[in-house]
Parts: structure tokens; sequence; C-alpha cells
């Protein structure tokens, strides 16, 4: 049977992989590496330098294919249903064009498949279509979320309190009642400007685990303006973004 490794491969710095990770790339014999346009070549060319860093074998092959980009019309699950239905179409054929039986195939997913990723609904829904068969592997990965903290230096959780994993989208709802930190991501719209809680506080950072990464922190009424305007410029600069923050209310003895 065919064999597939979905690998996290952390948030940007080749250093976050783990050894069961390395592992995992040198017993693969083909990685699919999905291709997000030219403004994203430096996604791609991090995936290369990642295998050529780790991979002692030299009978693998690359596989490359174009992503489907979302249609940003309609309403957000409908988009995003029809975008990983279209991916699901691109990965079917990969498995079943270009890995043959008995061969151990691997998807590079940044951060940890688990967490904002669709790699594995869609390998799901791929199985159960019955056109393909094959056994995978999950393999975790440091997030852009623990990243993030351990750039900050700070957890993300307070002592005995919740912490919440969210979307800009949801914020824009409001800050939630039954969480004291929320770590936001997907949040292309700076919903952070929305919150005018002088007693917040945020840790926001881009291009984690790069060579582009950007950190700010602060009091969120203090920093919203320049993280806006540095958001911006680094956006215009590099073609696109990769940004999380986490927001919490300043402890009572600060």
């Amino acid at each position: 049977m065919k064999q597939l490794l979905i690998i996290g491969i952390g948030a940007g710095d080749p250093d976050y992989l783990t050894v069961q990770a390395i592992n995992a790339m040198n017993r693969s014999d083909v990685f699919f590496l999905m291709d997000k346009g030219v403004s994203k070549d430096k996604l791609i060319q991090l995936r290369r330098d990642i295998l050529e860093r780790y991979v002692s074998r030299t009978d693998y092959r690359i596989v490359e294919a174009d992503s489907p980009e979302r249609v940003r019309e309609g309403d957000y699950a409908g988009q995003v249903h029809d975008l990983n239905r279209a991916k699901q179409d691109v990965f079917e054929r990969l498995i079943a064009e270009e890995l043959q039986d008995g061969q151990c195939g691997a998807f590079l997913v940044w951060g940890d498949p688990s967490l904002y990723d669709s790699t594995l609904r869609i390998l799901d829904a791929i199985l159960r279509a019955g056109r393909v068969t094959f056994d995978y592997q999950v393999i975790p990965g440091i997030t852009s979320v623990q990243a993030l903290a351990a750039r900050h230096k700070v957890p993300l959780n307070a002592i005995g309190q919740s912490v919440q994993i969210t979307t800009g989208r949801r914020l824009a709802e409001g800050f939630p009642d039954n969480a004291q930190s929320v770590v936001v991501m997907l949040d292309a719209d700076d919903t952070y400007r929305q919150l005018h809680d002088p007693n917040l506080e945020i840790f926001w950072g881009a291009y984690v685990g790069t060579a582009d990464e950007i950190l700010r922190s602060g009091r969120l009424v203090d920093v919203a303006d320049d993280i806006q305007r540095t958001r911006r410029e680094a956006r215009e600069a590099n073609g696109w973004i990769m940004d999380t923050y986490l927001l919490r209310h300043r402890p009572a003895d600060d």
C-alpha cells in the first residue's frame, strides 16, 4: 500500500524541526510541494532548504503542484469548502500518478498539521471517495503560536486561566468572555484595532521563525497603529504576510 507522511515542519526556522520529523523525511521517496504563486516562492525555497539540510538519502523526488486559490466571493465557509474540494482533486491526482505502490510520500506542512490546516481533512475526504487507497501518519510540528510565545518570552496563559485560539473574524464579535488570553490567527483586517480596552496587551509577530521575522509588543492602545503600519509595509514588500498575535489582559500587579 502507498504510505503518506504529513510532516509538521515548524513555523519557518529549520531548527524547529523535530527529530521525528527528520526521521520521517528520510523515509520518504517523494515530497509533494504545493506552490502558492511567485509572491510565496520563499516558502517553496524554505522547504527545499530543509530537505537539503536534513535528508541524507539522494534518491528522493520533489513534485511541485499549483495550489488552488480561494475564490473570495460568497460566504466564508462556502469559500473554504470549495477551496478544499479543489485541493482534494490536486492531492488525489498527485497520490495516484506520482506515488507508486509500496512507496512513501510526504506533505511538508507549515507549523502543525492539526492547527488551521486542512491537509488531514482533505486526505480523509480522498479516502472516503475510494478512488485511491493509502495509509498515512501525522508528524506534529512547532506552530507559529508556540514560536510567537517563545520569541516574546511569555506564557500563553495566566495561572489557572484559559487561552483561546481563534480567528480575526471571530474576534470581530468581541473579546471572548471566557478567556483571559486569546491567540488570533488568519486576521487580514487588523481586527485588534476594534478593541479599545486599555487593559489589553498584545504580542504580535510576522514571519515568525524566518529571516524576515518582525516582532512588536506592548499595550494594545499604544502599539496598534505601529503594528498596522508595519504589517502593511511588510505585506507590500513581500507580497504576502503570515502573522499571529496574542492578546491578554494585563496582570493585576502591572
